[in-house]
């Protein structure tokens, strides 16, 4: 398989797609996640009141019923037995599992903390603060109720560590800003590794619009696009 280098403008950094065929991981938390040292990962991480129960359950049921209606058992390692379907029924569940969901998420339940400039700043400055050492960073954007990244890690694990420090670190300061303690991010996060170099380009762009999707006004978000 002949791999499709990333090459960002004015930058020598390369990220790379997933190659099913190297080396990979798959950790299970409440959902598996699967990393690659190098692969570009989109990952959206979202605050802990931000999704209805009502809305999570008929969606976790509907992705059941469609894996089951494709003859893939739903309490499975189903994650590898996608990447076996024919791309259009990829498409079709892609559309199931993100953006049915992320529309849910840009109807901005929940508090909403990160609609403050301050706040988002902190998530910003976090994301992009070990950029070039522990991570290459191409975009983000923080929306009210959740984040969006796509970065690439140096190693296996790595994806799931820094998520984990991102938003630990966060959690404290943006607690503090909002004057409460406990619990600030929803336990898991969803990421998918970015297959070629044509889905790269769509996560960007999905990326960049959320925003407008969401119809916020200029300083209810923080995008970042590496240029």
């Amino acid at each position: 398989m002949t791999r499709i280098r990333i090459q960002f403008p004015m930058s020598r950094t390369e990220l790379l797609p997933f190659d099913p065929q190297a080396e990979f991981s798959v950790v299970e938390r409440r959902l598996p996640h699967w990393s690659q040292a190098g692969a570009v990962a989109f990952i959206t991480w979202r605050t802990w009141d931000s999704m209805p129960r009502v809305v999570v359950d008929r969606w976790i049921a509907e992705r059941e019923n469609w894996l089951r209606d494709h003859g893939i058992d739903p309490e499975s390692d189903w994650k590898p037995l996608i990447d076996r379907l024919p791309p259009e029924q990829q498409r079709e569940l892609q559309r199931i599992m993100a953006e049915r969901w992320d529309q849910e998420l840009d109807h901005c339940h929940g508090r909403c903390v990160l609609r403050d400039p301050q706040a988002a700043r902190i998530v910003g400055e976090s994301l992009r603060h070990f950029d070039g050492d522990r991570y290459s960073m191409s975009d983000f954007v923080v929306m009210p109720n959740h984040v969006h990244v796509l970065a690439s890690f140096c190693d296996h694990d790595g994806m799931l560590k820094q998520c984990d420090s991102w938003k630990h670190y966060t959690a404290v300061r943006l607690n503090k800003l909002v004057g409460r303690r406990g619990r600030f991010w929803e336990v898991d996060a969803f990421d998918r590794l970015v297959r070629d170099a044509d889905e790269f380009e769509h996560y960007r762009r999905y990326i960049a619009d959320n925003p407008r999707r969401a119809r916020l006004r200029p300083e209810e978000y923080l995008h970042y696009a590496r240029g």
